[in-house]
């Protein structure tokens, strides 16, 4: 049997998206699953794998989802071998006025328990943030209060976290320009490459969109970082503006008092997050490091990139303390909070 195609509408703004997702259902001929009904399961993502494959429309369904939806996680369950529906758009609405202040929130989203996971909570900015940048499509709302200049901003800023998306502004007219926005059909697989933090590390980052206030750096530094004076440069630099708005960054990292340890630094707006992927003793010899110490991309507005670089350097060990080596290092200050072990972090 073949998978039925399924097409996502996510974004945070509950009524523009859902007003969006029936547009869309009603012009394209596809069942629409509203959030309200996803939303009932612990888990929404399950609920919809469960329930499309029964749509009687030849177009396939149109699933809204609600704002505690992992499009990472949709992403992956769509794509495992054997799923009955196949991801062929991810369409993300954003109130284009509030896209900033969204991706600098520091409140947390609960999500519903589970048998087997009583309770866990994510950072609405890192939900809205992986919507944008897995989306196949950003449909820009209530962008016309703002100036021409501002509306540039949003829309280059949402082109550098996105960079492989289309970029649509709503009409409120509505009609058939709506069906018009599902040309591609193509399903989306495991790779998850179409973050502009991922194309930066891969150093495919062309946005087709520019703005003088939009900025994009990839930053590389093989010495692993001091965590102490990490620490001090993002709590009394980087948080403060001192480089600009630092809205997303993401990458790999080394810390030197966890030197064997390749770690996931992801950070966007006030929220800073740093996780254990791999040890350096697990990897066989036809396996590859993540990344030697660190590997980021980085976005934001009106960034002073040559400040910004020199001042991740100074956060890298100096040459004395390179040369010391692991035992030495291990005696540094490390006000991070201790990671699970890798084998408890991925189970």
């Amino acid at each position: 049997m073949e998978p039925v195609d399924v097409v996502a509408v996510v974004g945070s703004c509950a009524p523009e998206r859902s007003l969006f997702a029936r547009e869309l259902a009603r012009e394209t001929g596809r069942m629409l699953v509203p959030a309200q009904r996803v939303g009932l399961s612990p888990d929404p993502v399950a609920e919809a794998v469960a329930i499309a494959p029964w749509t009687a429309r030849p177009a396939g369904a149109l699933v809204e989802f609600p704002e505690v939806t992992d499009v990472a996680e949709l992403i992956a369950a769509t794509a495992a071998p054997g799923s009955p529906v196949a991801l062929t758009g991810v369409l993300c609405v954003v109130d284009a006025g509030h896209l900033e202040a969204d991706l600098q929130r520091e409140d947390c989203v609960i999500h519903p328990g589970q048998p087997q996971l009583p309770w866990r909570q994510t950072a609405r900015a890192l939900l809205d943030v992986t919507s944008v940048e897995f989306a196949s499509l950003v449909v820009l709302v209530n962008w016309e209060p703002l100036a021409t200049r501002q509306l540039s901003t949003v829309m280059a800023l949402v082109n550098h976290l996105s960079p492989r998306a289309r970029l649509q502004l709503h009409r409120a007219s509505g009609g058939a320009w709506v069906g018009g926005l599902l040309r591609d059909g193509v399903r989306y697989d495991a790779a998850q490459e179409r973050a502009g933090w991922v194309t930066l590390l891969n150093d495919e980052h062309d946005p087709y969109m520019t703005d003088p206030r939009v900025g994009a750096l990839h930053y590389e530094n093989v010495r692993p970082l001091h965590p102490e004076r990490l620490a001090r440069l993002l709590d009394d630099r980087v948080e403060k503006g001192e480089f600009g708005t630092v809205l997303r960054s993401a990458g790999f990292c080394r810390f030197a008092t966890r030197s064997h340890v390749t770690a996931r630094w992801n950070h966007v707006g006030r929220m800073i997050a740093f996780s254990p992927l791999a040890r350096d003793e697990d990897l066989g010899e036809q396996d590859e490091l993540l990344a030697l110490g660190q590997d980021l991309g980085i976005i934001g507005l009106d960034l002073d990139v040559p400040a910004l670089t020199a001042a991740l350097d100074d956060a890298a060990l100096t040459d004395d303390e390179l040369a010391a080596g692991p035992t030495a290092w291990a005696e540094f200050r490390d006000p991070f909070p201790a990671w699970p072990t890798v084998d408890e972090h991925t189970d």
